[in-house]
């Protein structure tokens, strides 16, 4: 599952040039062999690694503990409840175990989160400014297609991605949705190469002051069932009135809804796996407490 966390670190490894990236993780994230030995152990003994620092905040642990859990605490203006921090405290993790790496985060958005993902450029002349708006939730290869066939919709497109409040996709879509909170699917757009701008918390209906305001060309939405607004209108009457709204099929079959239905269906697998690997991390880092405690002259360099 790719989120905004990993996006920015292949953005750190494209900035790197003809340096060989062989691994790309974080510093206070290992990988482990199935015989507990650090995964990269060769490639930096050949002094061709390099750590991407991933966005600190929000773990694929977390977003597949949100779906399991069901629950709403992850909401933006959400108070975390007992259940949800119990939960948060021991998803994945072994009996007793209190592994730093294996476990659940908790995002928190700051200024210069956005100006690190955000291109921070404004729409010029002669470029054609585009609208999509949605709660591009768990953003994944299904968003990616459609937003890909909507930027060839022009020759020089400015694509203006509305993402809704976490209530109103709540309102919508129902049970526990959003996955991931409205700040951190700000994030997960912001990263994606054909989006150039994000309002963040868009009115659900497409307003004839919102397509003035961003002087907007064309209004897309996908193949995706549009739900009526909540007085029963249609959310996208207005750029239909004025023919500027555009039907897009991604092609791609992947939906949220899926997503999460394949996680619920191999809870016990992910949790096992899971487990498992806090076990290994655990061993390691013993094994790296009692080298670090042994004379220098007796380490022998290998865990």
């Amino acid at each position: 599952m790719v989120h905004y966390g990993h996006s920015n670190q292949l953005r750190q490894a494209r900035a790197m040039g003809d340096y060989l990236i062989v691994g790309v993780h974080t510093d206070d994230d290992i990988t482990l062999t199935v015989d507990g030995r650090d995964t990269y152990e060769e490639v930096k003994q050949a002094g061709r690694y390099r750590e991407c620092k991933r966005t600190q905040g929000v773990s694929t642990t977390d977003l597949v503990g949100r779906m399991l859990l069901v629950t709403k605490a992850h909401h933006s203006s959400q108070e975390m409840s007992s259940e949800y921090r119990e939960y948060a405290d021991s998803f994945g993790k072994c009996p007793g175990g209190r592994n730093p790496w294996t476990g659940v985060s908790q995002f928190l958005q700051t200024s210069q989160k956005i100006i690190q993902f955000a291109s921070g450029k404004e729409p010029q002349p002669g470029e054609t400014v585009i609208y999509v708006a949605g709660a591009f939730d768990l953003f994944h290869i299904g968003h990616v297609d459609f937003l890909e066939k909507v930027h060839r919709l022009a020759e020089r497109p400015y694509i203006i991605a509305g993402l809704h409040f976490d209530q109103e996709v709540n309102h919508y879509k129902g049970k526990n949705y959003p996955i991931m909170n409205l700040h951190e699917r700000t994030l997960s757009v912001l990263a994606c190469r054909y989006v150039s701008e994000v309002v963040i918390g868009a009115p659900y209906a497409v307003t004839a002051e919102l397509l003035s305001h961003f002087k907007v060309d064309l209004v897309c939405h996908g193949k995706t069932e549009i739900i009526p607004d909540r007085d029963g209108s249609d959310p996208y009457q207005e750029p239909k009135r004025r023919g500027i709204f555009c039907q897009i099929d991604s092609g791609s079959n992947l939906t949220t809804d899926l997503i999460v239905q394949r996680i619920i269906t191999n809870r016990l697998e992910y949790e096992a796996r899971n487990q498992k690997k806090e076990a290994k991390e655990l061993a390691f880092l013993e094994a790296a407490r009692r080298q670090a405690a042994q004379p220098l002259g007796e380490r022998d360099g290998d865990f």
